[in-house]
């Protein structure tokens, strides 16, 4: 199974000099991670695609794969709002990681 999900990054994502976003946007719970690989910076203003994919499951855990591409870039310097589809997308993040739920608050 496979879901994909985009967004915007915006000037509240960035928490470093120059707009820079950080590298985790985690909402869930993920008890480990196999790997991360960070391949490339995101700022705000980046549009993203986010691609994950369930590759194991277990009675209170789910194995997922991921990776996230940048598709826009703004561009300041023709103006505030201005962006630009990039002709392939950049890959910036790959990951495999382990989310569990806690074994009470299963649906049954």
């Amino acid at each position: 199974m496979k879901a994909t999900l985009r967004l915007r990054l915006s000037a509240h994502d960035a928490h470093y000099g120059g707009g820079l976003v950080d590298g985790a946007r985690d909402e869930g719970l993920f008890r480990a991670y196999e790997s991360v690989e960070f391949l490339a910076p995101l700022h705000a203003g980046d549009f993203v695609e986010v691609e994950a994919e369930l590759v194991a499951t277990g009675k209170t855990s789910r194995k997922v794969k991921f990776e996230a591409r940048k598709y826009i870039s703004p561009r300041p310097d023709l103006s505030d709002s201005a962006a630009e589809v990039l002709a392939e997308p950049v890959v910036v993040c790959r990951a495999v990681g382990t989310c569990v739920t806690p074994a009470a608050k299963q649906r049954r």
